[in-house]
């Protein structure tokens, strides 16, 4: 049963949260805190055996994983440490570099802007760069020098929202790789007259990850007026109370952010030294913020419930549904192959089972065995954070952690057996 929930339930659930020995207070902290009992008790109680175990062995450094459905939390679980090396306990507001997942606040921040008519989906995207008002193609070599045309047809939102834009990066595309590579060998005077970010196929022909959600990001500062933190925290991080997520973060938050630990060749974690802070000027819708358990939680509740939250109003339901609806048609999308697998591993998180893309998520065509439904919605960040909506199930959920390689073997085995736990529990009940 769904129900509107007041600034009392939420007041009520954060102190049931609180006596169970949780961290920090959200606006997802909502309702009934308390998890399932019985069968569904049990399920969760082995979710907690497996975090603890994998923390315990060192799998993974540290974890936060919560999942909600429309009533409240069903699922909490804070486990490991932020850093190996005598770092502190991992706790429930814990700051990640969660990369990629900003890629769903974009597309929020693009469609607010189609909402009130400033932008398109279908039309060219504004000319702000000549990578996007003459976009050119790279059709092969001609022994080292990259052979460019035209594209067939101008870049549209859509196109850039789906990854069936032409853009791609080089840590999934081999031909982007040899584009780059082929390009710093030239002369700088000829280097300079060649785009630095062709595109590797016509608007339109095939979904290849990359790029295109970054330049979305441009387009929203374009036609805003304002730059990127700005926007999207006065309409979307604001609104939602989502106070622990942001590209800059302060010395307090700073104290709070885990380690990213990088997977050695015997299986072993290493802590790696934390990124320099300093002043940042420019920002990117594709990558380079961070955020937190609850506040990822927030945002991705909201789009389970059809674009608002706690009174606050994000998207239209009809937009939100226009994100979760397969945009591509028959193109396959979400397999990678890496150029790079220190960086990354291969991408096939569902084996098997057809994808599609919808603005800003990948969508599972076909439901994940003791797992989430079919049309579920997902993606995740280059240091193996991962979310999923699951509107058929009334489900959302975050996994949390701070590693490298991107789709690291055993971080997916922790995430699928959270996955499984969550939904043998629901069933259960």
């Amino acid at each position: 049963m769904r129900r509107n929930l007041s600034r009392r339930d939420v007041v009520q659930a954060s102190a049931k949260l609180a006596l169970a020995g949780a961290f920090g207070v959200d606006r997802a902290a909502v309702a009934r805190a308390e998890r399932p009992t019985g069968r569904g008790a049990g399920a969760l109680a082995q979710v907690d055996a497996a975090l603890r175990a994998a923390t315990d062995a060192q799998e993974l450094p540290g974890v936060v994983a919560l999942a909600a459905t429309d009533d409240g939390m069903i699922y909490e679980g804070v486990f490991g440490r932020r850093r190996l090396d005598g770092g502190p306990a991992m706790t429930r507001d814990t700051v990640f570099r969660v990369a990629s997942m900003i890629k769903p606040i974009t597309s929020v921040a693009a469609l607010q802007l189609v909402e009130q008519g400033k932008l398109k989906l279908d039309a060219p995207v504004p000319e702000i760069d000549p990578a996007l008002a003459s976009p050119q193609v790279l059709d092969g070599f001609d022994g080292a020098i990259p052979r460019l045309r035209l594209a067939k047809r101008p870049i549209a939102l859509r196109d850039l929202l789906t990854h069936t834009s032409g853009f791609a990066y080089r840590l999934w595309d081999a031909k982007a790789l040899a584009y780059f590579n082929a390009v710093q060998r030239l002369p700088s005077a000829r280097r300079s007259k060649l785009p630095q970010t062709p595109l590797m196929f016509d608007p339109g022909a095939r979904w290849q990850y990359g790029a295109g959600i970054d330049w979305v990001g441009r387009i929203v500062e374009a036609v805003s007026g304002e730059p990127l933190d700005r926007y999207f925290a006065r309409n979307i991080f604001d609104p939602l109370g989502m106070r622990d997520t942001a590209f800059v973060i302060t010395p307090q938050q700073r104290a709070r952010e885990a380690s990213v630990h990088r997977r050695e060749p015997d299986g072993s974690l290493e802590p790696q030294p934390m990124e320099p802070q300093g002043a940042r000027r420019r920002f990117s819708g594709g990558g380079g913020i961070y955020s937190t358990g609850p506040d990822y939680l927030t945002f991705i509740r909201m789009l389970l419930n059809g674009g608002s939250l706690d009174g606050a109003r994000i998207l239209r339901p009809d937009t939100v549904a226009l994100m979760g609806r397969n945009q591509i048609g028959s193109i396959d999308a979400g397999i990678l192959k890496t150029t790079a697998p220190a960086v990354s591993s291969d991408v096939d998180f569902f084996p098997g089972i057809d994808l599609r893309w919808g603005f800003g998520h990948m969508i599972n065509i076909e439901a994940v065995p003791d797992g989430r439904s079919a049309g579920s919605l997902t993606w995740a960040g280059l240091f193996n954070t991962y979310y999923w909506i699951d509107p058929r199930a009334r489900i959302a959920a975050v996994f949390m952690t701070q590693v490298l390689p991107f789709a690291d073997e055993r971080a997916l085995r922790v995430y699928r057996a959270f996955e499984r736990g969550v939904y043998a529990a629901v069933n259960a009940g």
